[in-house]
């Protein structure tokens, strides 16, 4: 159909008033190069002089076909690829946190040596605190200098 009405334009489109539709019109389509025409808001629709075409041109189907395909093909790579990457990333997880643990006995297990060998010798000045670390407790007899400017 050359004329379009904006009845049967507002119908299809499933939009409720003339002014939404002359923008999409102008918008959406002329200025995207899917449509030329002239609105005539007298007679109440759309003269279509240009409309790009939807359909394939002889010859077109084998090639788009094969785009696609190529496209597929690309795409299952990549996810693949991502797998792989997403299987290396667990297994170094894995190790770090393993690694962590083995570190995290060891100090543990030097803290008990080092707790009973102070037992041991008597040493009451040294003590571990909250989060593990070797105190000192120790008190110093001398006073401190004062600056001079």
């Amino acid at each position: 159909m050359k004329v379009l009405p904006y009845d049967l334009l507002m119908k299809q489109l499933d939009i409720s008033n003339v002014r939404q539709l002359e923008d999409m019109l102008i918008n959406d389509c002329m200025y995207a190069g899917i449509v030329k025409g002239k609105l005539d808001q007298r007679r109440r629709c759309f003269e279509v002089q240009f409309a790009a075409g939807r359909d394939l041109r002889p010859g077109q189907l084998e090639a788009m076909i094969q785009t696609l395909a190529n496209c597929l093909s690309t795409s299952d790579n990549l996810l693949l690829t991502i797998e792989e990457k997403i299987k290396w990333a667990d297994s170094m997880n894995e190790l770090n946190l393993k690694h962590k643990k083995e570190i995290e006995d060891k100090a543990e297990e030097l803290r008990k040596n080092m707790k009973a060998e102070m037992e041991i010798r008597g040493t009451q000045d040294l003590s571990f605190g909250d989060d593990g670390a070797l105190v000192m407790d120790f008190e110093e007899d001398r006073v401190r200098p004062k600056r001079r400017r």
